[in-house]
């Protein structure tokens, strides 16, 4: 007896062929947006599973980050201090809302540079996934919808107009990056393991698992159910805790935290073949206790995990350790690092 697949669950991926003409308004936007997983005009290199693995420069990562972390920072603080203007909620909404998406783009084009230069994980067996031909809409509203929801979030909760960027709890903030990975991942980890062990929430997970070789644009594909949680419920989980424990998390820091969190998701799905851990500043105390998570744990917990999966981890593998659902690397296994080979994440 066959059985016959759900069109929706279809991952082939043509669309990028077809005339203009049968585009609609997503296709462009992707397209104007030139975020493809990767460039079919230049070639990907493949690498057996033995070859060394160049590893991710972690200061260039922290760079990086804070680098255009502070872009809407510096702006705001310039606009206000030498005009006066103080900005209302919805306009500081707009600023960093317009800020956050350019930078998640920006990641994407990296990472795409970054795959044609390194290749890609399991590279030898199978290509990346591209953008579905029956998914394009949902990944063009996942860009500003996981933006979005998460700033409207801090900013009803943390913006207060007479504070500026300069006042931020800069003494707490190595703190608060470090604490905010480990503690948003708990809240991930058992809703992200519930919805693999309880039949009735798979339903709500199974499209995000429809990729068994995702790319970074792949990282918000998922139903209703599971984007609320990814991107409002656990991180306002995360937040009140850190409330909960004394931290300040104003609104400037929790901008910073967003975007340690959002470039290590698109990182975590691109499927790079480099040793790359989730950016944090607590990445050396992680390493110390092999508890850090790198590209290769999410790209396994894809293409070997259905139902029943293993790291289950999306910013470390403390829980993973933990509850010992950590997954063997491949790969990226320790004696398989090449660590005179660095790979530096470019600005620009």
């Amino acid at each position: 007896m066959t059985t016959t697949q759900n069109p929706k669950d279809s991952m082939k991926s043509t669309w990028t062929t077809w005339p203009r003409e049968q585009w609609n308004y997503h296709h462009k936007i992707l397209d104007f947006l030139d975020i493809y997983p990767v460039d079919p005009k230049t070639e990907v290199p493949v690498h057996s599973k033995g070859e060394k693995i160049p590893y991710f420069n972690e200061w260039s990562v922290h760079l990086w980050i804070l680098f255009h972390a502070a872009i809407p920072l510096v702006l705001h603080q310039l606009c206000t201090s030498y005009t006066g203007h103080i900005f209302s909620p919805i306009a500081a909404f707009n600023l960093y809302f317009m800020a956050f998406n350019i930078i998640v783009v920006h990641e994407a084009r990296i990472l795409r540079r970054l795959g044609h230069a390194y290749g890609f994980l399991d590279g030898d067996k199978h290509e990346r996934d591209g953008i579905p031909d029956v998914g394009v809409a949902k990944v063009a509203k996942s860009l500003y919808k996981t933006t979005g929801s998460r700033l409207i979030a801090a900013v009803y909760l943390t913006y207060k107009p007479g504070e500026l960027p300069i006042d931020m709890n800069w003494k707490w903030l190595f703190l608060e990056i470090g604490l905010y990975g480990v503690v948003l991942d708990f809240w991930f980890y058992w809703y992200h393991r519930l919805m693999h062990d309880v039949g009735g929430l798979w339903k709500y997970h199974r499209t995000h698992h429809l990729t068994k070789h995702p790319n970074s644009l792949l990282a918000a594909y998922a139903d209703h159910e599971q984007e609320f949680f990814d991107m409002v419920g656990v991180p306002l989980m995360t937040y009140f805790t850190l409330k909960l424990m004394g931290l300040p998390m104003g609104f400037y820091e929790w901008w910073v935290c967003h975007q340690y969190i959002a470039f290590t998701e698109v990182l975590g799905h691109s499927g790079i073949r480099v040793y790359a851990p989730a950016a944090s500043t607590f990445t050396w105390l992680l390493q110390y206790f092999d508890a850090e998570i790198i590209v290769e744990d999410h790209d396994l917990h894809h293409r070997k995990g259905w139902r029943k999966s293993h790291n289950y981890g999306k910013q470390t593998r403390v829980w993973d350790r933990l509850f010992s659902t950590c997954h063997d690397r491949i790969e990226s296994a320790r004696d398989n690092i090449d660590y005179e080979k660095p790979v530096s994440i470019p600005l620009l």
